[in-house]
């Protein structure tokens, strides 16, 4: 059995593959003080009261933390007697090495996200990740990450808006019901959501237009089903294409 984590800068997500579908799934906050006997005692509690009795013996790792790394490596080696693939560590071959600057650092998480949407979808992509930060990554035809953006995330946006300006109210995105609002939450609601959505078309636009080819644009991460269904921004929706990335580099490195 395969542990897949999916370490981001605000969840840390753990899966349990057996070789073709998820079994369990769950999800924490992560914390960079978390030792690797804590994370155990925590998984181990929510398997047994899942009733999920099964020997997991390899283990992938994508972390956009990098202080994180080490306990979960502690955790795969002292509890699972195995050593973690780190995706863009040594050790943790690509499927189609990036093409981009000469010593440029690339997120994981872009890394698994290119190698899962190429898997199901194949090249001449656009992903476009909902997270922390809101991410555009270029999958070439072959299946090579080859540059992106970055943008600020819908929720730091929101949240820099509320500390910034003591006169306005924390607030949770939604669609609001009219683009004018007439209360100070509504304004707020109608100024993040609709100028994501413009974000993401112009964003979207200009990468199609350099990149002079036809180009599919897959959305993932937490706010992307909110997005997918108001606007006829992308082609399809993965709720969990980065978990399905770490299983496609898995396999890769397996069969080397």
């Amino acid at each position: 059995m395969l542990l897949a984590i999916d370490c981001g800068n605000t969840n840390t997500v753990f899966s349990i593959w057996d070789g073709t579908q998820f079994i369990a799934t769950w999800r924490a906050s992560t914390e960079w003080q978390r030792t690797a006997d804590q994370y155990y005692v925590w998984l181990s509690t929510l398997m047994s009261l899942e009733r999920i009795d099964v020997q997991i013996d390899e283990v992938i790792v994508s972390s956009t933390v990098p202080r994180v790394v080490f306990n979960l490596r502690v955790l795969a080696d002292r509890y699972f007697n195995t050593r973690p693939l780190v995706v863009g560590r040594p050790g943790c071959a690509l499927p189609v090495e990036p093409r981009v600057d000469t010593g440029t650092s690339i997120g994981p998480d872009r890394l698994v996200n290119t190698a899962g949407a190429f898997d199901r979808h194949g090249g001449n992509l656009i992903v476009v990740d909902f997270g922390t930060a809101t991410t555009f990554d270029v999958v070439a035809n072959d299946g090579a990450y080859v540059g992106g953006v970055i943008a600020p995330g819908v929720n730091l946006s929101l949240e820099a808006l509320h500390n910034a300006a003591a006169a306005l109210p924390h607030v949770d995105i939604s669609k609001p019901q009219a683009v004018i609002g007439t209360n100070t939450v509504a304004c707020m609601q109608s100024g993040v959501f609709w100028g994501y959505i413009g974000l993401v078309r112009e964003i979207c636009d200009r990468i199609k237009g350099e990149y002079a080819h036809d180009m599919q644009v897959i959305s993932t991460g937490g706010l992307a089903p909110l997005f997918q269904q108001s606007a006829a921004l992308f082609d399809a929706f993965e709720d969990d294409l980065t978990m399905h990335g770490l299983t496609v580099i898995h396999k890769y490195n397996k069969d080397l």
